[in-house]
């Protein structure tokens, strides 16, 4: 194998990848990239077995081939070489002579025979909706995905395919961040998936502003075909927990916030949190609001904002990270918080298709 190929496009695809690859691997073959070079192109494949990516670029190529190098050590090499063109020989025993202007390199490889496979999607159900859109869902959601490794359903996103939209669902049991989007797909399509967290940080790293997105699922696995990118997944075996359920229903106050200033307001006050005393209080009266946070260990920080309500007086605690992750996704100028009463919990709402639920925290005197 034998090719020529510019370090820029080289490093990109690299970095594409290399996310993937465990370092705990008990399989040296994990800790590899898959490098095929044919066709004028170079492709580039990793895998931990539960997730795979794979991405394309153009190279000059010599002579045809494949074979595995250990991808974070490639990663820095590449990084460090000098010269913008990069040759890389490999021969038949899998060493990688890789040369760019003054440098040589030369690494141990590993065979490409021994590199599981990625999944086929042959006969899959198939979604398409473009990138930018998958990639906004995923930034006003994945923030919201539990870590208690203990309720695994509820490690990644739900994405739910019905009624002609794509409904996205992320919780830990104490907030949940729901997006819907409008989709058109035959009804015999529909179907729940539950979609990991490591994929969908990947997935989030490699969607771009421009092109579609071709969603492909079959019983067991998700592909996601960005054209000149590929990532597969393994599903979340289980059933998603009825979210709707928790969603309030109809609120007594709906008050208006400027989200950055919201945003910025409750940053500020949250700097005298402590990890025993992590709440602050929201006590909404008519024309404004007053942010306060408040510990005997540290002290106290108050901040007040003149806000267009006109409802009767209500005090309310949330967590301060809580309450700010929804506000630095969303993008909108404006949202609503939406609040029945001081123990039922805050609706935070972004245009039409956005809701996040919040949990109260107990108001201390």
């Amino acid at each position: 194998m034998k090719f020529t190929i510019s370090k820029e496009s080289f490093l990109g695809a690299i970095n594409q990848v290399q996310h993937v690859v465990s370092s705990r691997t008990t399989l040296a073959i994990l800790s590899n990239v898959l490098l095929k070079a044919k066709d004028g192109a170079l492709e580039l494949t990793t895998t931990d077995l539960d997730v795979g990516v794979t991405c394309s670029v153009p190279a000059e190529v010599e002579e045809a081939g494949a074979t595995t190098l250990p991808a974070r050590r490639l990663a820095t090499i590449v990084r460090e070489l000098p010269s913008e063109e990069i040759e890389v020989k490999v021969d038949e025993k899998n060493v990688a002579s890789i040369r760019s202007g003054p440098s040589y390199f030369k690494v141990l490889g590993l065979t490409s025979e021994e590199f599981p496979a990625l999944p086929r999607f042959d006969d899959a159900r198939e979604f398409r909706m473009e990138q930018q859109m998958l990639r906004d869902c995923l930034r006003k959601t994945s923030y919201a995905i539990s870590t208690d490794e203990t309720r695994y359903v509820l490690n990644g996103i739900l994405f739910s395919f019905k009624d002609n939209a794509l409904t996205m669902v992320a919780t830990d049991g104490r907030r949940l961040a729901m997006v819907e989007q409008e989709l058109e797909f035959p009804q015999s399509q529909e179907i729940d998936i539950i979609v990991p967290t490591k994929a969908v940080n990947e997935l989030s790293r490699l969607l771009g502003d421009s092109g579609e997105v071709s969603i492909r699922v079959t019983g067991s696995q998700v592909g996601f075909d960005l054209g000149d990118a590929l990532l597969v997944s393994k599903l979340i075996d289980g059933n998603y927990p009825n979210y709707r359920q928790v969603i309030p229903g109809e609120s007594k106050e709906r008050i208006p916030l400027e989200r950055e200033v919201f945003l910025r307001a409750i940053s500020r006050v949250s700097l005298l949190t402590t990890d025993k005393s992590n709440s602050i209080k929201f006590i909404f009266t008519p024309g404004s609001v007053e942010i306060v946070a408040s510990s005997p260990d540290v002290g106290e920080a108050r901040e007040t904002l003149a806000i267009n309500y006109k409802g009767a007086s209500i005090t309310i605690a949330f967590n301060p990270e809580f309450a700010m992750a929804p506000l630095r996704n969303l993008s909108a100028d404006e949202v609503h918080l939406h609040l029945i009463d001081e123990i039922s919990p805050g609706v935070l709402r972004s245009g039409t298709n956005f809701l996040y639920v919040l949990m109260p925290m107990r108001v201390n005197a």
